[in-house]
């Protein structure tokens, strides 16, 4: 039913984290047994956070015109937005009390309630609620009495609540905190983990904040002259704009803004009065703060965008590899293909890693990614901790693309396969069978007979393989497991 929407998706980013179908719908499983209501990071929500972001950038480009500009004559339609937006912003604080957390240091999600309210807590619950405050119900109601009263001394006290009230206002802005954190969320769960659309993501944030300070500047300009009610040496007189429409005196605050910050001109042939000096002054600063930003944001982006990325495609040298040896181009396709889907567009040296910490990481190390999969089988279970250990290391690491023969029937087998993330086929002349994650396959270990079935990849195959010889070789340390194993 409707709890549906709230659990983990099949979408690209799913599967990316996750490594297959079976495993999201283990995800799936994990959730629905807590019992507890909660959504998912990669449920439809963020769609959700997509919408949330659209309505908050609105808001921000929206509130600062109306207090700026309209002068409380907004419309019955501006004041439904801003009413349908505190109550949008209000549900979405309680909903961050439900609202799964994407871990960097752990591989699933957060569902946990308790740990999920003491996060929002700590971090954005406060920024979050003062964004919430319900201006626009207060807005809407001193609207109607002023529009409803016909006492000019009540009408005059209550047009001097709607003037504070609007100024009051200006604390929605602090919504901004919030589009960043959404484009943050967008980016973590976006349905696509390429890092070109990553990268669109940051940069698209920088010039949204770019133009909302720009945005924000230009209706300071005319704001103040307002709240000065227009003196005659104000340059909104100056330039006879007292009756023009809003979008002219938009666009003459947004040139004035512009050029102060970019350090043109004071807007105007004028020179600036006292207090119109500190606006442009204020300008001037943040033009060049902005400035500032701009270029070493897109410094650090060209420079630093991905180094592992930078350091795989100095290592592999494949094209040049692949050209000198004269390759055809369907077995480049190929190569190119296992390079991507094996080091995913990075480069680490894992045994420079695995030297460099100590035994007893990497002993941790290896536990994480191969523990459980041995523990799958039954010839490992209930056995030594020490011999399962000494297991570990003997493990290498497969990649299997889709449609790859991994072994072949009536081929003499010298490997065990366990299966990390991925699907194969094991398929004999009478039966054929599917196996996923922790599953395992291929000749016993202890003896070096044929294979009695072909076991194709589905789709990339992650596997962990387990030399015959290594384990007999192991074996002997281990006289006692070597005879229960026998039996």
């Amino acid at each position: 039913g409707w709890k549906a929407l709230l659990l983990p998706q099949l979408n690209r980013q799913s599967l990316y984290v996750y490594g297959s179908e079976v495993a999201v719908e283990k995800e799936c499983i994990r959730q629905l047994e807590s019992g507890v209501l909660v959504i998912h990071p990669f449920s439809l929500m963020s769609y959700y956070i997509m919408g949330m972001m659209a309505i908050t950038f609105l808001n921000l480009i929206g509130i600062p015109m109306e207090i700026a500009f309209l002068d409380g004559t907004s419309g019955m339609a501006w004041e439904g937005f801003n009413v349908f937006s505190d109550t949008l912003f209000l549900i979405d604080v309680a909903l961050n009390f439900r609202m799964g957390i994407i871990s960097d240091d752990s591989e699933e999600a957060i569902l946990d309630i308790k740990q999920i309210r003491a996060s929002y807590l700590r971090t954005w619950f406060i920024p979050d609620v003062i964004a919430a405050f319900p201006i626009g119900y207060i807005l809407l109601f001193a609207g109607l009495q002023y529009h409803n009263n016909d006492n000019p001394s009540k009408t005059n006290k209550v047009m001097r609540i709607l003037m504070f009230v609007r100024i009051l206002s200006l604390i929605r802005l602090a919504r901004v905190s919030r589009l960043v954190r959404f484009f943050n969320e967008v980016e973590k769960v976006s349905n696509a983990n390429l890092e070109v659309v990553r990268l669109f993501f940051r940069i698209l944030s920088l010039f949204m904040m770019i133009f909302l300070l720009c945005h924000w500047n230009g209706c300071i300009q005319y704001f103040v002259p307002m709240l000065e009610e227009f003196p005659t040496d104000c340059w909104v007189r100056k330039e006879n704009l007292m009756n023009a429409t809003v979008i002219v005196k938009y666009s003459w605050g947004v040139f004035r803004a512009l050029s102060q910050m970019i350090a043109l001109s004071y807007g105007s042939m004028d020179a600036p009065t006292y207090v119109e000096m500190w606006i442009v002054m204020v300008s001037m600063v943040s033009g060049c703060l902005m400035y500032t930003v701009l270029v070493a944001n897109a410094t650090a982006m060209i420079a630093n965008v991905d180094p592992a990325a930078k350091e795989y495609k100095s290592k592999s040298r494949l094209e040049h590899y692949m050209a000198f040896m004269k390759l055809p181009p369907e077995l480049q396709l190929h190569i190119s293909n296992y390079y991507q889907a094996r080091y995913g567009g990075k480069w680490f040296d894992e045994k420079y890693v695995m030297d460099t910490v100590s035994s007893a990481l990497k002993e941790q190390i290896l536990a994480v990614m191969c523990g459980h999969l041995l523990r799958n089988v039954p010839m490992f279970q209930n056995r030594d901790e020490n011999f399962i250990c000494a297991v570990l290391p003997k493990l290498e690491y497969e990649l299997f693309q889709e449609g790859d023969v991994i072994i072949q029937q009536n081929v003499p087998g010298d490997r065990m396969f366990f299966i990390d993330h991925g699907q194969v086929l094991m398929e004999t002349d009478f039966y054929k069978r599917e196996l996923c994650d922790g599953d395992f396959f291929g000749t016993c270990v202890l003896t070096k007979g044929k294979h009695l079935a072909t076991v194709k990849a589905l789709t990339n195959c992650q596997c962990f393989s387990l030399s015959c010889d290594d384990f007999q070789e192991l074996l002997k340390g281990f006289p006692d497991t070597k005879k229960d194993i026998e039996k």
